[in-house]
């Protein structure tokens, strides 16, 4: 008789460090359809967090639910943001508090150039990143500051998606998908960034398909299946345990 592996003891494990961001009892819908059922996790300050699982298995929904967009509504649950209560704000406070949403379809404006693209979401006056600074972050964005933004390349646009939440000078990176469509030497380009950013104490959630890519990227792992979470532990273990990875990302 096949038995099912058990992961269970590393789902919503009890983290010792003070958490920056944590999330308890969430659950969110979409319409009558119940999504992510109860989860409760913490990332900490400076981490990454890869959040993975098949598809359909509640990862854009939980970013979206974190960012408190209006679908999916949250029915249940709280949110705490350096001790501020996210499960009571709307879209628009979220990401005062310091949440940047980079959507999986990227939202570039159009009929702006990539540098008014920057302004437009960039508080006055800037704390940690200055349009120039991006541009050092990002040089081909800087090459073509005075470009349309919705005339770059699938990279192109995924850089200046991301420089332009870091504008907002945010507290959590959320990324959905960003290395879908993208080729593997951009992939490569955003990775470096990212790790940069890393350096400079950015916390972010990665949610990616390609969860090779995002484990060699992240310090820690959340997998969802049908809404719950299966494991929640350290990267390093999910690329070391082909059962957990063959049992829930078919890798």
């Amino acid at each position: 008789m096949n038995v099912r592996p058990d992961f269970s003891k590393h789902a919503n494990q009890a983290e010792t460090a003070p958490a920056f961001l944590s999330v308890w009892d969430m659950h969110s819908y979409y319409g009558e359809s119940y999504i992510v059922q109860g989860i409760s996790f913490n990332v900490h300050e400076g981490e990454i967090l890869a959040l993975l699982g098949r598809n359909g298995a509640g990862k854009t929904t939980t970013l979206r639910s974190i960012a408190r967009m209006d679908n999916p509504q949250v029915n249940h649950g709280e949110i705490w943001l350096d001790h501020q209560p996210l499960h009571r704000m709307a879209s628009h406070q979220a990401a005062s508090a310091g949440l940047g949403l980079v959507p999986e379809d990227r939202c570039i404006i159009p009929g702006l150039t990539v540098e008014e693209n920057l302004q437009l979401a960039q508080i006055a006056p800037p704390v940690g990143w200055s349009i120039e600074r991006l541009y050092q972050l990002f040089p081909r964005l800087g090459e073509r500051r005075k470009q349309e933004g919705v005339t770059l390349s699938g990279g192109e646009q995924q850089m200046l998606s991301i420089a332009r939440a870091l504008a907002r000078d945010i507290k959590v990176l959320l990324l959905d998908e960003p290395y879908e469509g993208l080729a593997p030497v951009i992939v490569d380009e955003i990775e470096k960034t990212l790790r940069h950013v890393k350096e400079q104490g950015m916390t972010t959630i990665l949610v990616e398909q390609n969860a090779v890519r995002a484990l060699q990227l992240a310090d820690r792992a959340i997998i969802l299946d049908t809404g719950s979470i299966v494991f929640d532990g350290s990267a390093a273990e999910v690329l070391d345990n082909a059962e957990l990875r063959a049992e829930y990302l078919a890798i």
